[in-house]
């Protein structure tokens, strides 16, 4: 068996700190992946922040969200004599706020009585991959550093902030090294910092990623 993906690797860390009824942001909505996975790992006792700058984006969410939200329903209407639910179905979903806005201003836009109670802000950086959509619309590192700024002042201790970053497409290599060299300059009293890569990939994904003390 290999390793774990660089994406299955950020949400084992996530649900490992965001146990149900948590705080959470997906600074990166893109197709609904990352917002899914929130909303079911934390339940309807939490709530779900997702961030994009393009409706398309946060369509694509919205249509993954309520195609979950059908298959939970007939689930449930259905009970268990087949087989037993999955454990993300067993609970339902978090409400999700979808937010047409840039992530860096999430301290703006995510309730104040949030502050500091977030668990998990998820990055997933680069364009977004759908068909037809416009790959010259991407995050870019002075948005990108001002939300992981916002997000670290955000997170509850011990919260996380896990980012996928994309060095093999035009501009990710720079962006990708921005969020290296601010992840590496934390100071160890504010957040534990970790990196998981393959190297023989050097234009592979990979993830970085923060603890809160």
């Amino acid at each position: 068996m290999g390793f774990l993906s660089v994406l299955t690797m950020a949400h084992r860390w996530v649900a490992e700190r965001a146990e149900p009824g948590s705080i959470v942001v997906d600074a990166t909505a893109g197709g609904g992946v990352d917002t899914l996975f929130l909303a079911r790992t934390i339940g309807p006792g939490g709530h779900v922040y997702a961030f994009d700058v393009q409706e398309a984006a946060l369509e694509l969410t919205r249509e993954r969200l309520d195609a979950e939200a059908a298959a939970v329903a007939a689930a449930n209407a259905q009970g268990s004599e087949r087989q037993p639910a999955s454990p993300g179905r067993r609970g339902g979903l978090a409400p999700v706020t979808l937010l047409h806005a840039g992530h860096e201003r999430m301290a703006e836009l995510i309730a104040p009585e949030h502050h500091g109670r977030v668990r998990a802000v998820m990055f997933n950086l680069g364009y977004l991959p759908a068909e037809g959509s416009d790959r010259d619309v991407m995050t870019r590192p002075e948005t990108t550093l001002g939300a992981m700024n916002a997000a670290l002042g955000l997170l509850a201790p011990r919260g996380v902030l896990t980012a996928v970053v994309y060095p093999g497409h035009d501009g990710g290599d720079l962006e990708a090294a921005a969020v290296g060299e601010w992840t590496a300059a934390l100071p160890a009293s504010v957040a534990q910092t970790v990196l998981y890569r393959f190297p023989q990939k050097p234009d592979a994904p990979y993830l970085l990623a923060l603890e809160k003390r």
